[in-house]
């Protein structure tokens, strides 16, 4: 039986006897096929050698800290990211909260304190372009500096790339978060899960909307406007729907995926302005979601949003919405 990765805040939880370890640095902002593919093989050389593996992480993310008006949107809210981080086979992950204060912790504060005090690093990996400390003053020559002061290794890892486009393209691009965020400014969720590996999720808690929905046939369920993950472009969609959290708060586990036509966007047919993710349940009018968190998983664009000229002809697209969501999700309609 597998053990439960170790979720720590702060180095007072670290156990005095964690170690020794090998250690990697990295915001991990969407867990995509890269961050996995590294992390697995890391994890696995450590527990060939006797080590734990740890991923130290970051929130916020430090460009929210540092530039929170050109900041990047995030692909996924911590407690996905932590889920996806657990599922690579890490042993366990610090996050740390990122403040000023903690920036500005020189290069070897922020080793010393955290990688050899904290969780006695025998080996540390980094990317060739890593930046880390204050002003991100340290680099890669610094990590092997401190390495060999403080007797722990370091090993470069290379970047890990993929297919441009078709899976058969001779183009490969390095995976990363940016491509992902591109992917989804397109709306274009089927790339968007092949660099991830999985398709993207957005998190939230339901809330009460206009309820137009249910006056048409098609009750749905508003995500509130502080939900995680990156939304995409504007929209109609094919997708799962999951129960994650009840309305007091209590995890939800092993509830069914339903299966979703999911609309993005400001409902210019009733001139909208509040852009808002909203999900109807296939062939369900009975569920009452209000309160309980939800996750969506966003499998393909259906359409993008359109102004329609009358309800009737917005009736008529959602019919056509569900029947291409059926047949995306390979779901028969209920008897």
């Amino acid at each position: 039986m597998i053990a439960p990765v170790l979720r720590w805040t702060d180095l007072s939880e670290v156990p005095d006897d964690f170690g020794p370890s090998v250690v990697t640095i990295g915001n991990f902002d969407g867990v995509h096929r890269g961050h996995v593919s590294v992390l697995s093989a890391m994890a696995d050389d450590a527990r060939a050698g006797g080590a734990r593996a740890v991923a130290v992480t970051f929130s916020p993310h430090p460009q929210q800290v540092h530039r929170p008006g050109a900041a990047p949107a995030l692909i996924t809210g911590d407690e996905d990211r932590l889920e996806l981080l657990a599922g690579t086979g890490l042993d366990a992950v610090l996050l740390l909260p990122y403040t000023l204060d903690f920036a500005r912790q020189t290069p070897e504060e922020f080793v010393r304190r955290y990688l050899v005090d904290g969780l006695r690093a025998r080996t540390v990996v980094v990317g060739r372009d890593v930046r880390f400390g204050r002003d991100n003053s340290g680099d890669l020559a610094t990590m092997g500096e401190l390495g060999r002061r403080f007797g722990f290794g370091v090993e470069v890892i290379d970047d890990v790339t993929g297919p441009a486009g078709a899976a058969d393209d001779p183009v490969h691009r390095r995976w990363s978060s940016s491509w992902v965020r591109e992917l989804l400014q397109d709306g274009d969720v089927v790339g968007a899960a092949q660099v991830l590996g999985r398709p993207h999720r957005l998190r939230g808690v339901v809330v009460h909307g206009d309820a137009r929905g249910r006056e048409l046939g098609y009750p749905t369920a508003n995500l509130a406007a502080d939900s995680d993950g990156m939304v995409p472009a504007d929209g109609v969609y094919a997708g799962w729907l999951r129960r994650s959290r009840t309305a007091d708060g209590e995890p939800l586990v092993d509830e069914p995926r339903l299966p979703a036509a999911i609309s993005i966007g400001t409902n210019p047919t009733f001139d909208g302005v509040s852009r808002r993710v909203e999900a109807y349940v296939l062939d369900r009018t009975d569920l009452d979601l209000y309160d309980e968190e939800v996750v969506l998983e966003l499998v393909a664009r259906l359409r993008p949003t359109l102004a329609f000229s009358s309800v009737d002809e917005l009736v008529e697209a959602m019919d056509g919405d569900v029947a291409r969501a059926r047949q995306v999700l390979g779901v028969a309609p209920q008897e």
